[in-house]
């Protein structure tokens, strides 16, 4: 597990910070935290070029996990975060495909990696949306081994269902977002359908 650093942190590398955005719920248009259930966080992700001394030294940094004010902010360094987008991680393609006004920091090298993020489209997002997918799947139907990162409300939702209804609405978002990706090659983070996986979050289908 990452350790989850503290706003200090956020202070000492937000000079190196080049792409910075909403993530998450609110990104998907699905954050609704007028609902009486809300589960859903504030969430932010970036990517950062670290000093020079990082790179040809003893010092490390590939990802962490900072809450930032009333955020949940997690930090990809440059290589670690190209490295995961020619795996197709969906977590970090979308930053790459965020609408204009989800952006919170935009640099001339981050906008750079933006023009061109086409060259990252492969094939490969099958396999890995299809397995984020899955795991989305087996942390709904097995959320027993998960609670201990639960929220009051969120447990009681799992209570009153019988499974995970966040694990579920997750499922359903990236299988058809990887389908959409597959067929069209762009990622379309933010969802047209945003109205129904709220309701598989709060309402909750049948299984």
């Amino acid at each position: 597990m990452r350790t989850l650093y503290s706003t200090e942190s956020y202070c000492q590398i937000k000079n190196q910070i080049i792409l910075e955005g909403i993530r998450g719920s609110q990104s998907h248009g699905t954050y609704v935290p007028t609902h009486p259930d809300s589960i859903d966080d504030e969430d932010l992700i970036a990517i950062v070029i670290m000093p020079m001394d990082h790179y040809f030294g003893l010092k490390h940094f590939d990802t962490k996990e900072i809450k930032y004010e009333r955020y949940d902010l997690v930090v990809y360094e440059l290589k670690k975060f190209i490295g995961l987008l020619l795996k197709q991680n969906p977590n970090v393609m979308s930053l790459l495909w965020l609408e204009d006004c989800h952006y919170t920091k935009r640099t001339e090298i981050g906008n750079e990696i933006i023009k061109n993020r086409d060259i990252f489209v492969s094939k490969k997002a099958y396999k890995s949306f299809s397995g984020y997918a899955f795991s989305q799947l087996k942390r709904m139907t097995h959320f027993q081994a998960y609670e201990g990162y639960m929220g009051a409300k969120r447990k009681k939702l799992v209570d009153k269902y019988g499974y995970d209804t966040k694990n579920a609405s997750h499922l359903i978002r990236l299988l058809k977002m990887g389908i959409e990706f597959l067929i069209e090659g762009r990622l379309n983070v933010m969802r047209y359908d945003n109205q129904m996986l709220i309701d598989i979050k709060y309402v909750a289908w049948k299984l």
